[in-house]
């Protein structure tokens, strides 16, 4: 039996919810631009998901990472753990930029505000370069 619809309706299908999923998730969404080694480095942070706590105790905050540049790119899960009941809570974050065609670590300070996280600030080592 032929489906009328066939492999472009499934092939639309599939784009319209991918592209719904990403639209839900881009509203949790960061993006920006930083200056490593004359090389623009693209970082945005999603989060998914956050347990609720009492003031004062673990926050944790599911977040996906992605970080590019025309060299490399690569895009990890991971727990941040911040402070719950803060108006802005920070962590630090530390990554290795190997894998993006660059040498050395960028040290992320992460802040956790509204919902989303963003970088506060960023320094490259060896050199203690200061991005952000």
């Amino acid at each position: 039996m032929t489906n009328a619809y066939g492999r472009p309706f499934l092939a639309l299908a599939l784009a319209l919810s991918a592209t719904g999923a990403a639209w839900a998730q881009g509203g949790r969404c960061t993006r920006e631009t930083l200056p490593v080694k004359g090389l623009p480095l693209t970082v945005s942070y999603c989060v998914s998901a956050e347990t609720a706590t009492t003031a004062g105790h673990d926050l944790p905050v599911q977040v996906t990472e992605n970080y590019s540049t025309s060299r490399g790119s690569f895009s990890q899960q991971s727990t941040l753990q911040f402070i719950s009941g803060e108006s802005a809570s920070r962590v630090i974050e530390d990554v290795a930029l190997a894998r993006l065609g660059l040498e050395g670590t960028l040290h992320l300070t992460l802040v956790y505000h509204g919902g989303l996280v963003r970088v506060e600030s960023a320094l490259l080592t060896p050199g203690a370069i200061t991005i952000k």
